[in-house]
């Protein structure tokens, strides 16, 4: 069954932070408030984030990552067994550009014991239902499995795990209990954040993680899917699992991987997803001819044609000529209009104000809604 998402025009999940957020969690890093006063202005802010994008005309509504440092470490240091540390960190995006100097380490078997984050998802139900109608779902994006593989690993990390079979087997059993727990707390859509699949054609990605590893390039990706469809198999009918690949989004600047999806858009058949997001707002990307290898009818391709690096609004022509040449390919039934990435992978954010980044959203859905319908955007 195609059309499994709640609307034909979505968003990847991360959102600028507010100001009131910025200004606490400054104060919070000083330590001239505690974690209990932090939390009372997210909770406060995320109430009213939910509002907005209720009256943007979102479906799908999430917290915007308002308790988070950056998209993935947060969660993995979740997991018994991986700490986040402060540590330079080798990545340089576009401009010169590094992240705040902190990175994950494996410091003992990776298991999961009552994730902190399922109580972040509870707050974010319990707001979707305070103020939506009914026909908003309140959607958790978490890191996929193979972000694990987002770093080189350490010589203690390898005395840990010395085959990373053996890690990829205890993450995937963590990730499944984890989705249990989400389930369990009335969460019915889990995005997945990947940046792995996509640096595939990237040689000194590839190369960066075969010397951790010691495995090569096609095992590192069996396991990788492997690991992904073992989470995946256990998900409930009633639950949607989308996945959203990019390259890499620093106050508005890439990471890696230049090139299209030629590698990987081939075993897009393998994982078992309801939805793949993908990045195409620019020509690093590449065409949308690898989507020719998708040959299954139960999915939705969202393609990430709205850059949520500027605030100049895109050509709504333009969007439209684009989703119809991605219809050679894939019936147009199967499509779906999103951002390429987040507005804010970390609690930087990209380079526009709240206001163009709202613009930005009700412009997706403008044109969602023309391509589609305004019963089938919004359904």
């Amino acid at each position: 069954m195609a059309n499994k998402l709640p609307l034909k025009g979505d968003h990847v999940g991360s959102l600028l932070r507010t100001e009131p957020i910025k200004q606490a969690r400054a104060a919070f890093a000083k330590e001239e408030i505690d974690k209990a006063t932090l939390k009372e202005v997210e909770d406060r802010e995320i109430e009213k984030l939910v509002q907005k994008q209720i009256e943007v005309g979102l479906k799908t509504i999430t917290d915007g990552e308002f308790r988070r440092i950056i998209w993935h470490h947060d969660f993995f240091s979740g997991f018994e067994g991986i700490e986040m540390i402060k540590n330079e960190r080798k990545a340089t995006f576009g401009g010169g550009n590094k992240p705040k100097p902190i990175t994950i380490v494996i410091t003992g078997k990776i298991k999961n014991h009552d994730h902190y984050m399922i109580e972040h998802f509870k707050f974010l139900k319990k707001a979707v239902d305070k103020y939506g109608d009914g026909t908003q779902v309140a959607k958790f994006a978490i890191p996929a499995p193979s972000v694990i593989m987002y770093r080189s690993f350490n010589e203690r990390e390898k005395e840990i795990y010395p085959n990373p079979v053996d890690m990829f087997h205890d993450l995937g059993v963590a990730y499944r209990e984890v989705v249990k727990a989400l389930y369990e707390a009335g969460c019915r859509y889990i995005q997945f954040d990947d940046t792995t699949f996509t640096a595939f054609n990237d040689q000194t990605f590839t190369k960066r993680m075969m010397e951790s590893t010691g495995l090569s390039k096609e095992e590192i990706l069996d396991l990788m899917i492997k690991t992904t469809n073992d989470v995946l198999q256990v998900k409930p009918e009633d639950l949607i699992i989308t996945v959203h690949m990019c390259r890499g989004n620093f106050r508005s600047k890439h990471l890696h991987a230049n090139g299209g999806y030629d590698y990987v858009a081939p075993i897009f058949d393998q994982l078992h997803y309801d939805a793949f997001f993908l990045e195409y707002d620019d020509e690093r990307s590449g065409d949308f001819e690898p989507l020719k290898h998708i040959n299954r009818r139960d999915v939705e391709i969202v393609l990430g044609l709205i850059t949520s690096k500027f605030p100049e609004l895109e050509e709504s022509f333009a969007i439209k000529e684009r989703m119809i040449e991605a219809s050679q390919f894939i019936p147009l039934e199967n499509l779906a209009i999103s951002p390429q990435c987040g507005f804010a992978s970390s609690e930087e954010g990209n380079v526009l104000t709240e206001e163009e980044q709202w613009n930005k959203i009700k412009h997706m859905l403008q044109i969602a809604e023309s391509v589609f319908g305004k019963v089938a955007a919004n359904k």
